[in-house]
């Protein structure tokens, strides 16, 4: 992960997100320091196990999948929804004209949901 002298510098402001999230998951009680830690190595891993080649570029990558797994893992959440939400924001993104924020607002939502 490349750093500045203010700590770490992410690509894609997802993967400050997805970080952020874990932390505070993390925080709140949903799991451990050691629960996240086995599910990233396990992730980390698998990418290995499947002989695919990482050269660290997609370390965010995993961690997203790590954290999902975690979540489902824990009853945060389950693949069905992560799976519909997913495909909520792809459909958003591809009726969004260019230029315009990718907005998402469910029946009941009480907000919409902006992309930065």
């Amino acid at each position: 992960m490349r750093r500045s002298h203010d700590g770490p510098v992410f690509a894609e402001p997802w993967q400050a997100r997805a970080f952020a999230l874990t932390l505070k998951l993390a925080e709140q009680g949903h799991f451990t320091q050691k629960e996240w830690t086995t599910a990233l190595a396990r992730e980390i891993r698998s990418v290995a196990d499947r002989g695919e080649h990482d050269d660290g570029s997609h370390y965010y990558d995993q961690w997203l999948a790590a954290l999902e797994a975690l979540a489902i893992d824990k009853g945060l959440t389950s693949r069905r929804s992560l799976d519909a939400r997913k495909e909520d924001w792809r459909s958003a993104y591809l009726r969004t004209p260019h230029g315009k924020p990718v907005e998402l607002k469910q029946p009941g939502d009480k907000f919409v949901h902006r992309s930065p």
